[in-house]
């Protein structure tokens, strides 16, 4: 996929890549790819994010077992 990217970098290189695309006249095949790396990029911080969920809910319920005690 990814060199791993942080989700921070991924983020800001896709918010420029969505003002090249809304500010600009593009020609069709740098428009498209511009689109094709935004795909990827949303991949990125999609993955970013479902490891933070994860991570979250593994501390979640630690702390539900602590409170049972």
């Amino acid at each position: 996929m990814e060199n791993r990217l942080s989700y921070e970098d991924a983020s800001k290189q896709l918010q420029e890549i969505i003002t090249k695309i809304e500010n600009a006249s593009l020609p069709l095949d740098e428009a498209i790819k511009l689109f094709e790396r935004g795909q990827e990029l949303i991949k990125t911080c999609y993955s970013h994010l479902d490891g933070a969920k994860g991570k979250l809910t593994e501390i979640k319920a630690g702390l539900d077992k602590i409170e049972e005690v």
